[in-house]
């Protein structure tokens, strides 16, 4: 008789600001919903960061663009804000892996400390990191509101209704 590895039901944890989402957090939500069961999109509150978005707003443009990555994978997808230790918010959710988002070696040295610290605090909760796709890997939430502010396109980085909602609120700079 083999040892069968045994189906687990796997819960994923995707935490970020999103301030504004852009098309390379959907990119890692697309891949990362490939891997789990249930993905929850965790929207930090993150005040500190004085986001351009008030949590409820981010929370819909977030939720407006799920429908379609639910439909290609099957992957159930929930959007949640919090505003509490990652791992306490894990632990809530049942999640048993932490997804982040990695886009150059800066990002890399920032998020091997925070597995470090998480995995410290909850060594059955793993982190798991996922490098960006090569065409949205300079893509950043602070560059797009910059581009925006000062003018620039950024149609090719955010959704349409991401996009829409920025430039409502973001009053250009000439």
């Amino acid at each position: 008789m083999t040892d069968q590895p045994t189906a687990t039901f796997r819960v994923g944890l995707y935490p970020g600001t999103f301030d504004p989402i852009t098309n390379g957090h959907l990119d890692i939500i697309a891949r990362a919903a490939r891997m789990m069961q249930r993905l929850v999109v965790g929207v930090a509150m993150n005040a500190g960061k004085g986001p351009l978005f008030p949590i409820e707003e981010r929370v819909e443009l977030v939720q407006a663009e799920m429908s379609h990555i639910v439909a290609r994978t099957g992957t159930e997808i929930q959007v949640v804000p919090f505003d509490k230790l990652l791992i306490h918010f894990a632990r809530e959710l049942g999640a048993s892996v932490i997804v982040r988002g990695l886009r150059a070696v800066s990002d890399f040295d920032y998020e091997i400390q925070m597995a470090g610290l998480n995995y410290r605090l909850a060594p059955d909760v793993e982190t798991v990191f996922l490098m960006a796709s090569e065409t949205h890997q300079f893509i950043s939430s602070r560059f797009v509101k910059e581009i925006a502010a000062l003018g620039g396109d950024i149609s090719s980085f955010v959704p349409k209704l991401t996009l829409d909602r920025t430039l409502a609120r973001v009053k250009p700079r000439s």
